[in-house]
């Protein structure tokens, strides 16, 4: 009874093992289309392994980047492309290619200096001048300069061969390669596709030509450029014409110019109450005195982050005095504050207003993403045109700078909030007021502190460049000691930059940890 039992499950597990390979065999054929039967064979002579299993593939090592390109495999079409580039200009370079030309250019520019030399030792030696043994010199010092440069471009001329077969050598080891690697790599992207049948599959003549295409054109322009330079202008420099970009600088011209005549009272109210945030910070920060501002710091980094910190920020306090910086430090503390607070009470409400939001927040993403990449020094120059230098300017540009993390995490944090945690405080009466306030901000209120965080330590990273435009504080001292090679003023005010970012980061993060 107990045999029959057995061999009942050993004809199952053959059943199935068979049904499973016919099942692999399908859609191999499917998905490679060409030639199943090989690819069958070595996909499962692959698939036997977890490690790299060599096979070769003549296609693959024939048409290299324009086999992988069609079969879709672009992250290895394209590394086989640059390296068989490479090669082939290799190759070209050494048989066709004037490898002496930058050689002879030089030359012949040296000639011409040698036949003025030369005239000027014959008009020397006519007249009895005592130029003639200076001249005498300088053309002999030409003339050996030439011999020496002739002897090196017969040198390059020479080694043409060497380039050639240098490049022979790495276009073979590059089929090789492409020929061993190939069935491995489609392999890979035939078990992906198992799971994804979006993957594109099979060779359509549709890319087999773009591939083939495509590769060509790179090859033949590297090779034109490289082989015979100078001879195509068009693969050296760009097709433009000087007057596109006068006429942009025109039009861009024109619109600030435009804002700036129309939106005067807009930019006015906006330094207004930039002026009133800072002026008060101000008087908290650096007209306070020293040991009260210094006592709040400390305590409040101890309410947050506990004694071992506070008494490391009671540190930094001390170097910041003892070297003289309070008042800088204090100006900067206030700078950063006007600019974090302003981010702060913008970017949450708007991370609120866009995490279920979807097509807002598309909208603004690339605003965001074009305030974080464009360089400072650069949307400085609108800075300065709608609000002039100063403080205020100061603020503006640092919250263009810093004021994005905090929108971003925010939008982070409300949307990782789990549906079934939303859906069971509805369930239980939860208006959308409490649902935001008793559900998705504390739940989300990590990610936002995270935010915080990041936005507040890239505004102090700001305060450098912010000095450039007036904003004084530590930045300032910075400033003046790359200004002067002062090393020792720069180090220091670099420490008391670091440090006030130190307290600070305690503070908001300690109530996280």
């Amino acid at each position: 009874m107990m045999d029959q039992v057995n061999m009942s499950l050993s004809d199952a597990e053959v059943e199935a093992a068979q049904a499973y390979s016919d099942e692999r065999k399908k859609n191999i054929k499917a998905f490679v289309r060409t030639n199943p039967g090989y690819y069958i064979s070595n996909f499962d002579h692959i698939g036997a392994s977890s490690r790299f299993t060599a096979t070769f593939n003549m296609m693959a090592g024939l048409f290299g980047p324009i086999w992988f390109g069609a079969r879709g495999l672009w992250s290895w079409a394209l590394p086989f492309l640059i390296i068989e580039t490479f090669a082939i200009v290799q190759i070209a370079r050494g048989l066709f290619g004037d490898l002496a030309a930058d050689a002879m250019a030089r030359i012949a520019s040296i000639e011409g200096t040698l036949d003025l030399r030369r005239q000027q030792l014959a008009a020397a030696v006519e007249s009895g001048s005592d130029k003639a043994d200076v001249y005498r010199r300088t053309v002999e010092s030409l003339e050996a300069n030439i011999g020496g440069i002739q002897l090196e471009a017969q040198a390059l001329a020479d080694q043409g061969i060497w380039i050639a077969l240098s490049g022979l050598a790495v276009l073979v080891l590059a089929k090789i390669i492409q020929a061993v690697t190939a069935n491995w790599a489609l392999e890979h992207r035939f078990t992906e596709w198992l799971s994804d049948k979006t993957i594109r599959s099979g060779m359509p003549v549709s890319q087999i030509v773009f591939s083939a295409v495509f590769m060509v054109l790179i090859v033949l322009a590297s090779l034109l450029h490289y082989s015979f330079p100078g001879r195509f202008s068009l693969l050296t420099a760009f097709p433009t014409d000087p007057e596109f970009r006068l006429f942009s600088i025109d039009a861009v011209e024109a619109f600030f110019a435009y804002c700036v005549a129309n939106g005067e009272a807009l930019f006015d109210a906006i330094t207004y109450g930039i002026r009133l945030l800072l002026d008060a910070l101000e008087l908290v920060f650096v007209s306070t005195p020293w040991i009260v501002v210094a006592s709040l710091i400390i305590l409040l980094t101890w309410l947050t982050a506990g004694v071992r910190t506070a008494v490391w920020s009671g540190a930094f306090l001390a170097y910041m005095g003892l070297l003289g910086f309070w008042d800088k430090a204090m100006t900067t503390l206030a700078l950063l504050g006007t600019a974090a607070c302003l981010s702060i009470v913008i970017g949450i409400p708007l991370g609120m207003f866009a995490a279920r939001r979807p097509r807002f927040y598309a909208v603004i993403q690339p605003i965001m993403d074009f305030m974080q990449t464009m360089p400072a020094f650069v949307f400085m120059i609108p800075v300065i045109a709608f609000f002039g230098t100063g403080k205020p300017a100061a603020v503006v540009t640092t919250m263009i700078f810093g004021g994005t993390p905090v929108v971003r995490l925010t939008v982070l944090g409300l949307r990782g909030v789990p549906e079934s945690v939303r859906e069971a405080a509805i369930a239980f009466g939860a208006n959308k007021w409490y649902l935001l306030t008793k559900v998705d901000l504390p739940l989300a209120s990590p990610s936002i502190r995270a935010g915080i965080n990041q936005t507040i330590m890239l505004s102090l990273a700001m305060v450098v460049v912010a000095s450039l435009i007036g904003a004084k504080g530590l930045g300032e001292d910075v400033l003046e000691a790359l200004q002067y090679a002062n090393v020792g003023q720069g180090i220091l005010a670099g420490f008391s930059i670091l440090f006030c970012a130190m307290i600070l980061d305690r503070i908001v993060q300690g109530g996280r940890r």
